[in-house]
């Protein structure tokens, strides 16, 4: 059956970028974050695809019990941690690794009495007021943690980085020293640098075990620094077709609100993407498309199931012709900026109705 709008992912691209992540972190150990289903790649083909991962990291158990069903056998981590007595005992029967980031989960494993033993990461907020242990309470939880009856079979701390992004912000280093002084003589396996942290090539800010997400589908956290600079390479591209194209003279409107009216007489072509399938509808008028490998601007606003692109002056557009709204030649961090957003929240936007295709 003929998609007219499909996710295209590319396994050779994936296994690429997570070689160029290896070269950008030399001596560290690679832990593949998968979460919000790969970020929209697929959970199950990309874990499948990146069997050269020391590890993956996922959000909530679900997403880690769905990779183990596929017989995933690297360790995985839990990032959000296992939350009471029922999931912890779920998390032991899978083998997961479990972040510790509140003292009710310590509590949990201080009840527990199973014959499974955990590799507990204990996370340390250094800044960023998300999850963790803020620095003066670590110490104590630590203690907790290594005083545990079931023993631990291993015990590893890590952070997150919150302005890695920003190169020119000092909070990374900041954030790095405090995680350093806290850690640096217990001589525990620890973990820093997530994507906008690793590629930059600062030592300082891997740990043992990088956690790389963006990079590894190829798309660059940096805002002002493209993919390509790293050697990085897309690894999705949303593909789609024109269902129709229409003549709108000069003067006429495009779309509900009638947002765009031409100031020529213009060829518009119809193609099967929406809200629907994760556009965001805030996408701005001017929004690069390719279109008969041609960059053409989206026009008026987009619909549930639909766009419209001006097409004006290209050759060789009709019923059936292929548009691809993001890829290789067309960067999703571009298309981003047009909707006031960033990358992340287009690729994993992508609802469940578009097909993904592995190549």
């Amino acid at each position: 059956m003929t998609r007219l709008l499909r996710a295209i992912v590319d396994t050779h691209a994936l296994r690429s970028n997570l070689v160029v992540v290896r070269q950008r972190a030399p001596g560290a150990r690679v832990m593949a974050v998968v979460k919000a289903n790969a970020y929209g790649h697929g959970i199950v083909p990309v874990a499948l695809a990146l069997d050269g991962a020391d590890a993956f990291a996922v959000a909530r158990i679900e997403e880690g019990i769905a990779l183990r069903a596929a017989g995933i056998r690297q360790p995985i981590l839990l990032l959000e941690g296992a939350f009471g007595d029922a999931q912890l005992a779920e998390a032991a029967h899978h083998d997961f690794e479990v972040v510790v980031h509140d003292p009710t989960q310590i509590e949990a494993l201080e009840r527990w009495r199973g014959p499974h033993r955990f590799v507990i990461w204990i996370k340390i907020d250094t800044g960023m007021n998300r999850l963790g242990f803020r620095c003066e309470e670590f110490a104590r939880a630590l203690e907790r943690v290594c005083t545990l009856e079931i023993a631990p079979l291993e015990v590893r701390v890590l952070t997150h980085l919150a302005c890695a992004d920003d190169l020119e912000s000092s909070m990374t280093r900041e954030q790095v020293a405090r995680f350093r002084r806290l850690t640096g003589a217990l001589g525990l396996a620890t973990s820093i640098g997530n994507s906008a942290g690793l590629l930059p090539g600062c030592a300082e800010n891997r740990g043992d075990w990088v956690r790389p997400g963006l990079a590894l589908y190829g798309v660059s956290p940096f805002p002002a620094v493209p993919a390509a600079d790293f050697g990085l390479i897309p690894v999705m591209t949303l593909q789609t077709t024109v269902l129709a194209t229409r003549r709108v003279p000069r003067g006429e409107t495009v779309g509900y609100g009638a947002t765009w009216r031409a100031e020529r007489d213009s060829q518009i072509a119809i193609l099967a993407a929406g809200y629907g399938d994760g556009l965001p509808r805030q996408l701005a008028d001017g929004t690069p498309v390719l279109v008969a490998g041609k960059r053409v601007p989206l026009v008026g606003r987009v619909s549930m199931d639909m766009v419209a692109v001006d097409v004006t002056g290209v050759d060789a557009v009709a019923v059936g012709s292929q548009a691809v709204l993001w890829g290789r030649e067309l960067a999703v961090e571009e298309v981003a900026g047009y909707a006031g957003t960033i990358p992340y929240e287009l690729l994993c936007g992508i609802s469940q109705r578009v097909p993904v295709e592995l190549r």
